[in-house]
């Protein structure tokens, strides 16, 4: 019994993460939830990800490129689950360890440097550690690392298989 062909399999995780945006976008504009910065950061590497997967799906390569699509994705999913993690933490430790809270996205796009705002949306803030949300008692980001360790899983059966 033949597996589904990697070009079917890029497709298929491409409209995964159309499926985790779009959860992502029905939390924010329907429920009112305000991503925080590490909310942010995970959807574009959710959105990298699946980029990668759609051009894996279209372009439909050979073994070799079919490899440097997994290792791309391996890419994006790991970073992705770092961030996850490291709101997860931020979410278990102490109030009182926690950084300080941002001014909003917008003003740190006017006011700031890009490296500044890079920084900081990377390490996270008070406004990440906020559970705001739970779905069967898993909190936006435990959500978040569930699914990259999915693409993770996947990238890495795509970087593995042999046909």
């Amino acid at each position: 019994m033949s597996l589904a062909s990697p070009r079917q399999l890029f497709l298929l995780a491409f409209l995964a993460c159309v499926a985790v945006m779009g959860g992502a976008l029905y939390l924010e504009h329907a429920l009112g939830l305000e991503p925080c910065p590490l909310c942010i950061v995970q959807r574009v590497f959710i959105v990298a990800f699946g980029l990668v997967c759609l051009v894996a799906a279209l372009h439909g390569p050979a073994t070799i490129g079919r490899r440097v699509y997994a290792v791309l994705a391996l890419l994006f999913s790991g970073l992705g689950a770092a961030a996850a993690g490291r709101q997860i933490w931020l979410q278990n430790i102490p109030a009182d360890q926690l950084p300080a809270c941002l001014p909003s996205f917008d003003y740190m796009i006017e006011a700031w440097p890009v490296l500044q705002i890079l920084t900081t949306m990377l390490h996270g803030t008070a406004d990440c550690a906020e559970v705001t949300w739970t779905l069967f008692g898993m909190s936006i980001p435990e959500w978040s690392l569930l699914a990259f360790a999915g693409c993770i899983l996947f990238s890495l059966y795509q970087l593995l298989r042999r046909a």
